[in-house]
């Protein structure tokens, strides 16, 4: 086990070369072309034959021991988040790093060279498929829509479009590490669900000044909503975890005229499919309302987000075990509770078993303007090493390990295309209300 570790000191420099490019050069979800393109280059150089993601970021490459076994996913995150104010963001996107991605990449590219390492492979058994996924963050909603109605896409999300285009078939089991800010490494059970929303309130522009009477005022009408959705939170449960927080994209052309359009974006967050789907209902009912009462018309354009996530427990106490085996001297911290934030590999723990834990390395505030990676090499070095452990347990004696935690397994549904089919079932859209001389007709 010490040896098998110790294999990714040997490529340190490489590690954390790739920590520092990707962080210079941050891009937002599905526009990640030069740090697939790098990650790509850096995959060749170690002798890795890739599958790329047809127009698209992202690629995978899979390692067959010879001998018959499980196959492990191994997940590293190429996109960044927009944070325009923090000072290493692009000055002409507002793109940045601030969430961590950047080591998980090169994290990802240790684990890749260390298993190139002699006799590494020779301890496994069964397949090891890495991948480099772009589009984890729910952003420009937007511009996602685009993607899909060009037919680019499917799904928001990274994985679930992986996972739909059959880059993760015959995939058993999943992992990944997130890096944090917090100072120790770390378990969690897992995190909250989202659904994706569009909204735009549709006005009639006229003259500001001169002959507003003849408007109909589609910011009012938004900021209206927002306001009555507001009203909603305290009568939301604690325990279903629910989040709203738009953001207005678009909110009017002049300022001397009546804003005809206006753009909205949020997420509907929850622990269950259920609680989205019930606080969706009625954000909706605040959201149409407030269009109706000022004789606005609105569309609202509901998409699947990301499952709510859950870390299998088995997998849970496989990380713990493989922590205490490759960092005897160091603290991990179990986090029994559930996030309030999303990921999709959510959506990969509906269906088998996952884990997502935590690396330290990192300071400031997720998504802010001061995050950065202050200490790379435990974000990053530390990262594959604890990965690699990971796949140590899981893949000796047989793999033994793996194949308990797949017997064990009890999945939300039983295959890729049962959970595609439901995720399908949550999208809809078009204009909520339909105006006529007698009876004006409400769709929620």
């Amino acid at each position: 086990m010490k040896d098998f570790i110790s294999a990714v000191d040997k490529h340190k420099r490489l590690i954390l070369n790739a920590e520092k490019y990707i962080w210079e050069n941050p891009e937002t979800g599905f526009r990640e072309i030069k740090t697939s393109k790098y990650m790509e280059e850096q995959f060749i150089k170690l002798g890795y034959d890739l599958i790329l993601a047809e127009n698209i970021p992202g690629f995978y490459t899979v390692l067959d021991t010879g001998k018959p076994g499980p196959e492990i996913l191994v997940l590293g995150e190429l996109d960044s988040i927009i944070c325009p104010t923090h000072k290493d963001a692009d000055p002409v996107t507002g793109a940045v790093h601030s969430c961590g991605h950047n080591a998980q990449c090169a994290a990802l590219i240790g684990v890749a060279a260390a298993l190139k390492e002699p006799d590494v492979l020779n301890k496994l058994c069964g397949k090891i498929r890495l991948c480099a996924v772009p589009a984890e963050e729910l952003l420009e909603i937007e511009y996602r829509t685009n993607l899909m109605k060009e037919g680019k896409i499917k799904y928001f999300g990274g994985k679930p479009e992986f996972l739909y285009r059959g880059y993760f078939d015959g995939v058993d089991i999943a992992l990944m590490i997130h890096t944090t800010a917090d100072d120790n490494f770390c378990t969690m059970l897992g995190g909250v669900g989202c659904l994706a929303k569009h909204i735009i309130y549709k006005g009639v522009a006229s003259h500001a000044g001169g002959s507003p009477w003849n408007g109909k005022n589609a910011l009012y009408a938004a900021t209206c909503g927002i306001n009555a959705c507001n009203a909603l939170r305290e009568t939301f449960k604690d325990s279903d975890v629910i989040r709203f927080h738009p953001i207005i994209t678009h909110g009017g052309d002049m300022v001397n005229a009546i804003p005809e359009k206006v753009d909205i974006e949020s997420y509907v967050r929850g622990m269950s499919f259920d609680a989205i789907a019930e606080s969706n209902k009625r954000l909706n009912q605040a959201l149409i309302g407030a269009a109706l009462s000022l004789g606005n018309n609105i569309e609202i354009i509901d998409k699947p987000g990301y499952a709510p996530h859950k870390n299998d427990e088995n997998m849970i106490k496989l990380a713990k075990d493989a922590f205490k085996l490759t960092f005897p001297d160091k603290v991990l911290m179990e986090k029994n509770y559930y996030s309030s934030g999303s990921t999709d590999m959510g959506d990969l723990s509906q269906i088998m078993p996952v884990v997502h834990p935590y690396a330290p390395g990192a300071k400031g505030k997720a998504h802010g303007s001061d995050y950065r990676i202050e200490n790379p090499e435990t974000a990053c070095v530390d990262s594959a090493k604890w990965q690699l452990g990971m796949l140590y347990l899981l893949l000796t004696d047989n793999a033994s390990r793996a194949k308990d935690i797949i017997k064990n397994f009890q999945p939300n549904f039983k295959n890729k295309d049962e959970y595609l089919e439901y995720c399908d079932s949550l999208a809809c859209s078009g204009d909520r209300i339909i105006y006529g001389e007698n009876e004006t007709k409400i769709r929620l």
